[in-house]
């Protein structure tokens, strides 16, 4: 792989290229789902291939191949070079470049045991183990399960003179009970909707998450949803478990500090951003204890964002984004950090893969620990609505006002949950619902969630997102709207 990349490098580095780099990328994926009792999706798939990005005549050209052959990648040279050649006929600027230095170095994420040496046979036998858990709960109508590996091996070298290989492993497992009764779908997922949790790990994570144990508890909670009372309607004070938080810190806080869509270069998947360059180190994004970071640095944890180097060669970093409540930084790239006046990128820049130009991406956007006990989160108020588990969600193409669903929600009084709720849902602005952050548990009640189906560009790029976050309680949030009868 680093020598076809060096080709790659020297095919693309002619007179009138002001910097290339070439990104040769290894991906091994299996994917193992069950549901009711039997097999549903079993498949493994291999990629390999090499992007050439080229900056020349102001502007970018960027060009991949799978045909790694001397002439599949002259070709491609060639097309990247044409590309940017074409591109400065309608450039209204030149591109410009944050510096940065030149890095040698080779990173494997670390690994207990290495998922693709399980067999797939073992894959099945806990994934219908956990099925035949589910449909012994009567009232469950499906039961579905699922197992997601990748290994990503990627070689980068740049016209800086940079040669960094990488090697990422990432683990993912969860599942669903659904119920159907009377005209009505209840639903219980675990350890997360939208396919569980996943984090760079081997398979060590699918023991770690206990699924077998924990599934007659979620099958009997999506049958007894059906008997719960509908959540009301009115404000609330609100607490969020931190799965769901995650999702919060991802929408209302991950994608309005991407620097590309705050400078107007993309309005991809809702929109733009409220984050415009006029209130960073002004806005008073939330209240005083709360404090966000984009870390993808390795001991921020094996989150889906961690990594030793991103995409075009940054090292990974740690940037406080919230600081004590004030808006204090954005996710860049080194365009837009040049762009911007930064003195340099942060490290954000990644490609789901070969074929892909590397996109400013969230990488561990998470939400610091409080000085809270859970205890203090639940009874620091008289009346409140617990949620867990997103259901659904929405927000505007600023970024701005968002609606949540979750899949169960328990009224709280004085710090003791009353009785079950069903449909709940909670909305608001992004800055006030932050700034109306009461509460927040400590760290050992802290979680590196993992997303791993964040869209964005087009064509769409799927990548994996990382966010930390404890359960947080806040004041007089709207809840109950969205699922009313």
């Amino acid at each position: 792989m680093k020598d076809v990349a060096l080709q790659a490098l020297d095919a693309v580095t002619r007179p009138g290229v002001a910097y290339a780099d070439v990104r040769v990328v290894d991906v091994r994926e299996r994917e193992v789902t069950t549901k009711n009792g039997k097999p549903g999706h079993v498949g493994s798939s291999e990629s390999l291939g090499a992007g050439i990005r080229v900056l020349a005549w102001g502007c970018w050209g960027f060009a991949a191949t799978d045909d790694l052959t001397p002439a599949g990648i002259e070709a491609a040279a060639r097309l990247a070079l044409d590309i940017a050649r074409a591109s400065s006929a309608a450039r209204k600027h030149d591109v410009v470049l944050a510096p940065e230095e030149k890095h040698e170095a080779a990173w494997v994420s670390p690994i207990a045991v290495d998922p693709f040496a399980v067999p797939v046979d073992r894959n099945l036998g806990v994934l219908l183990a956990v099925d035949a858990e589910l449909r012994r709960q009567r009232g469950v109508s499906l039961a579905e399960a699922s197992m997601h590996f990748e290994r990503r091996s990627q070689v980068f070298v740049s016209t800086l003179g940079s040669v960094i290989d990488q090697t990422r492993y990432l683990s993912g497992a969860g599942f669903s009970a659904l119920s159907y009764q009377d005209g009505e779908i209840q639903r219980r997922s675990y350890p997360n909707s939208f396919g569980g949790q996943y984090q760079l790990k081997g398979y060590e994570l699918i023991d770690e998450l206990r699924l077998v144990e924990n599934a007659p508890r979620i099958a009997e909670e999506a049958v007894e949803l059906h008997s719960a009372d509908q959540c009301p309607e009115g404000e609330f004070d609100l607490i969020l478990d931190s799965s769901q938080l995650g999702l919060q810190i991802h929408e209302s806080i991950g994608h309005p500090i991407e620097l590309d869509r705050v400078l107007g270069s993309e309005a991809n998947y809702a929109g733009m951003s409220f984050l415009t360059l006029d209130r960073l180190h002004r806005l008073r994004y939330g209240s005083e204890i709360v404090n966000v970071v984009c870390d993808a640095r390795p001991e921020h944890g094996p989150g889906l964002g961690t990594f030793a180097f991103d995409d075009e060669g940054v090292p990974a970093q740690s940037t406080d984004i919230i600081r004590n409540g004030r808006f204090t930084g954005y996710m860049a790239s080194r365009e837009t950090a040049a762009a911007a006046g930064l003195a340099r990128s942060n490290g954000t820049m990644r490609a789901d893969g070969w074929g892909r130009l590397p996109l400013i991406r969230m990488t561990n956007v998470s939400l610091l620990p409080g000085e809270q006990s859970l205890e203090e989160v639940f009874g620091g108020a008289g009346h409140a609505i617990y949620m867990e588990t997103n259901r659904s969600w929405s927000i505007d193409d600023k970024r701005y006002n968002f609606q949540f669903g979750c899949e169960i929600a328990w009224e709280i009084r004085d710090g003791r949950r009353v009785r079950m709720l069903k449909n709940p849902s909670y909305s608001g602005i992004s800055t006030e619902f932050w700034n109306a952050c009461a509460a927040i548990a400590g760290r050992d009640h802290w979680t590196l969630w993992g997303v791993p189906n964040c869209g964005k560009g087009q064509p769409e790029q799927v990548m994996g997102t990382g966010h930390g976050a404890s359960p947080a309680r806040f004041r007089g949030v709207r809840v109950g709207g969205a699922y009313a009868g």
